[in-house]
């Protein structure tokens, strides 16, 4: 799905062209972000193209550039996810965040650019979300229903949790860094689903309810941030 950085920049967005004009830094959060998306044409367009383009107008006014990614790059593996491991997307969301990540480390370029693999983020203002957090998610069943619906065998599927905060506070200590590559946004730790469920069910008095898991052959059943290059940048700010 990787396309070639354009020549010229002209992609049109909304309802003109982009500009950066009195902009001196830029982060890029914005993607068809469901794992579920299937449509090519709309995740090039929108994930890899605008990217790209977007990029390049960046090194035009070298101005310092903030990429969202996603762990859903490094596939299906239990084990903890270093930058420098092999990687396996699994669905063509995380293709089209690799495939940006790919174009960023393929050459040097005039200002810091930054591509972030997001762990399981999780905060308020949520409720826009087709797939929220668990920790939303379960709190809005706790109050809708009065129940927690979990798949069976929860204890064992395991996910790093990061409080939005922190990413923010990563973005923000990132800022001014001169330096260009990707890095994990996570905790460090996995927490299973069930832990999840049973936190909001002790603090909402809901009962929990489980369910058939549904056959994911590529389902990510453990995720776990090794953040050990993220924090070594941070320590010599």
């Amino acid at each position: 799905m990787m396309a070639a950085l354009p020549d010229a920049v002209g992609y049109e967005w909304g309802d003109g062209p982009l500009s950066l004009e009195g902009i001196d830094r830029v982060i890029h959060l914005g993607a068809i972000s469901s794992t579920a998306c299937t449509d090519q044409a709309q995740l090039q367009k929108q994930n890899v193209d605008f990217s790209l383009d977007l990029l390049a107008r960046c090194v035009a006014r070298e101005i310092p550039l903030q990429f969202a990614s996603s762990a859903s790059v490094y596939g299906p593996k239990a084990k903890t996810f270093r930058e420098a491991d092999s990687v396996a997307p699994c669905n063509l969301y995380a293709q089209t965040k690799h495939a940006i990540e790919l174009y960023i480390l393929s050459r040097d370029w005039p200002m810091p650019v930054q591509a972030f693999r997001y762990f399981n983020v999780y905060g308020p203002h949520e409720d826009h979300k087709d797939q929220p957090s668990p920790y939303s998610l379960f709190r809005r069943q706790a109050a809708d229903t009065g129940k927690i619906v979990v798949f069976a065998g929860s204890e064992s599927i395991c996910r790093d949790f990061v409080p939005v905060e922190r990413v923010v506070e990563v973005h923000k200590r990132f800022f001014d860094l001169p330096v260009t590559g990707v890095y994990n946004i996570g905790t460090g730790k996995a927490v299973s689903f069930m832990d999840v469920a049973r936190t909001v069910a002790l603090e909402t008095d809901a009962e929990i309810v489980t369910v058939p898991m549904p056959y994911l052959p590529d389902y990510q059943r453990f995720t776990q941030a090794d953040m050990t290059k993220t924090t070594a940048i941070l320590s010599v700010e």
